[in-house]
């Protein structure tokens, strides 16, 4: 089977140099990240994989600018990020859309916000596009609440798309959606994003996911990155024709192992108590 994509030429489209955060109330204070350092080169697709609370959704946030870090720095094109802009889009789990807005108008606000001066034929065009792509060019008129689950991610996927930035960010944005329809969702994705060349984070706990869309997976115990994989799988992937290979299976053992071992380490520190 043939490796990867080499990325080892490309530029570090995102840095993050030693970053920490911490959340803090009244009475306590808890340490989200500690000392976290990790470089993305453009175009690659890095898969944020570990179990509830061990900081991903965190990281993501900082890289979203929804947050500010502790210490340390994030770089995007080697400009600190001092907040959220247009140069990044986000998909999230629960679809974020306008209930207000039809799917085609939820598409043509991403158009808007991109800040390209496009006409109204070119914007309106374009968002015929988006939705032809993700498999919705009959749901244009559709409001959200008319969509099913499926369809409304598919819109929000249709939506950051649109902002035609080069970095997108997703948390857990399949994980409400049945298997089947996670698949489907998952290679489209795979698929948009190679052909638009976007720098993907992607944030999930699923090792499957993990495999079938990285180019990198970083494995992230609470607050720290335990371990970064490659995964030299080619693309595109297909599940089917994966599962089973000895490559697959390979990783999919390193992957179990590094996972969980920070679990057991934990389960072994509290018996030691």
């Amino acid at each position: 089977m043939s490796t990867g994509r080499d990325l080892s030429n490309r530029p570090n489209k995102i840095q993050i140099k030693d970053v920490s955060f911490d959340y803090i109330d009244k009475k306590s204070r808890f340490l989200a990240l500690d000392h976290v350092s990790l470089d993305i080169k453009e175009g690659e697709f890095i898969c944020i994989l570990g179990s509830s609370g061990c900081g991903k959704s965190t990281l993501l946030g900082l890289l979203n600018g929804l947050h500010k870090a502790k210490s340390g720095e994030i770089l995007l094109d080697g400009t600190p990020i001092a907040g959220p802009g247009p140069d990044r889009a986000v998909v999230f789990q629960q679809y974020s859309l306008f209930p207000w807005l039809t799917a085609k108008e939820n598409i043509l606000f991403g158009i808007k916000q991109s800040g390209k001066k496009y006409t109204k034929r070119e914007r309106l065009a374009k968002a015929d596009e988006y939705l032809k792509n993700v498999g919705l060019a009959g749901a244009a008129g559709k409001y959200p609440n008319q969509l099913s689950g499926g369809m409304k991610q598919r819109v929000a996927v249709a939506r950051a798309l649109a902002l035609e930035s080069d970095v997108l960010l997703l948390d857990e944005p399949f994980g409400a959606i049945d298997p089947k329809l996670r698949l489907e969702l998952q290679e489209l994705v795979s698929s948009l994003c190679t052909q638009a060349k976007k720098t993907v984070v992607f944030v999930t706990h699923d090792i499957d996911e993990a495999i079938l869309l990285a180019d990198r997976i970083v494995v992230m115990e609470p607050g720290k990155i335990r371990t970064v994989l490659d995964v030299e799988l080619p693309h595109p992937r297909k599940r089917d024709k994966l599962v089973g290979t000895i490559e697959y299976e390979k990783l999919h053992r390193k992957l179990i192992s590094s996972f969980y071992a920070h679990v057991e380490e934990n389960i072994d520190a509290e018996v030691a108590l």
